[in-house]
């Protein structure tokens, strides 16, 4: 039993003291906008309700759940989320793992190419004449095809694969006969949990946060995801609060802002919930995935 000294107490006070400052930072934005959501947003906007609800009113949660598209937009976010993440980890892994073998001609010149994209893109209208040509406009695959795969995500896969897949291990195989399709299946893949978790999360957040791309490209209500549908919520409560500005009596157009301040509240609920759900399972692997390249002893 090694005794604790005293540098090691206030060493340890220390720690304590900015870890729990750090913890008390994260978490009061988290509590203060769940409190808000459900609270009265007179006592919000006065600044009476700083951290638990009060004055509780579900006004806000009712206006946007009975929003009729905001299911569809469900539907179609996490069929965007779970198949896009799919499309995604189908060709990053695959990718990330040729580009760490020793033995791949021309692996350094690809990982320039690949990486020359990290800072130089075409920009939006080239982008947008390619998607038109490829005839992907107004479809659901404009939602997963164009952002396929990520080279900083390419990177880190790899370096993964580097530093954590001996390129003993791999010889071994090959002398024993195996190709290199069932090496990649049966043999690196099972090994590579950490970065799958973590690759997996990366771009399930990105799609499931995902709008910009059915702004330009979908016109179709019946595909728009989740977060586009809650931009149309936000942006029509602010215009009928604007429009009760311009020709209402000052108490209706108080209760018209009151209750977008409210939506807005409940939308970032709604639209946050499912991936906070989620965090909590793939918190373990996404840990293991920061480390990567990191010094090992």
């Amino acid at each position: 039993m090694i005794k604790e000294t005293y540098q090691d107490r206030i060493f340890n006070i220390v720690n304590i003291a900015l870890l729990s400052l750090m913890l008390a930072v994260v978490l009061y934005p988290m509590i203060y906008v769940v409190s808000a959501s459900i609270s009265d947003p007179n006592l919000v906007n006065s600044g009476k309700m700083w951290l638990l609800p009060k004055g509780i009113t579900f006004e806000g949660y009712r206006r946007v759940l009975q929003h009729g598209e905001l299911w569809v937009g469900y539907r179609n976010t996490i069929f965007y989320t779970l198949a896009g993440t799919l499309i995604n980890l189908a060709v990053t892994l695959p990718c990330a793992y040729a580009l760490s073998r020793r033995d791949m001609l021309g692996r350094n010149v690809l990982t320039a190419l690949f990486a020359f994209t990290m800072f130089f893109s075409g920009g939006l209208i080239p982008t947008y004449l390619v998607v038109k040509n490829l005839h992907l406009v107004d479809t659901i695959w404009v939602m997963l095809l164009p952002g396929a795969t990520s080279m900083w995500n390419i990177v880190l896969s790899r370096t993964f694969f580097q530093s954590n897949i001996p390129h003993e291990l791999q010889e071994a195989a090959v002398m024993d006969g195996c190709s290199n399709w069932r090496l990649f299946f049966a043999i690196v893949l099972p090994l590579s949990a950490p970065i799958i978790a973590v690759m997996a999360l990366f771009f399930g957040v990105a799609h499931w946060n995902s709008f910009f791309s059915a702004l330009i490209y979908l016109s179709d209500r019946g595909k728009y995801p989740l977060q586009l549908i809650l931009r149309e919520i936000l942006v029509q409560q602010q215009v009928a609060s604007d429009m009760m500005s311009n020709g209402s009596d000052m108490e209706s157009m108080a209760a018209q802002a009151r209750i977008a301040e409210v939506v807005k509240y409940a939308v970032i609920i709604v639209s946050t919930l499912p991936i906070i759900a989620v965090y909590p399972f793939l918190q373990r692997y996404f840990v293991q995935g920061i480390m990567v390249g990191a010094i090992k002893g």
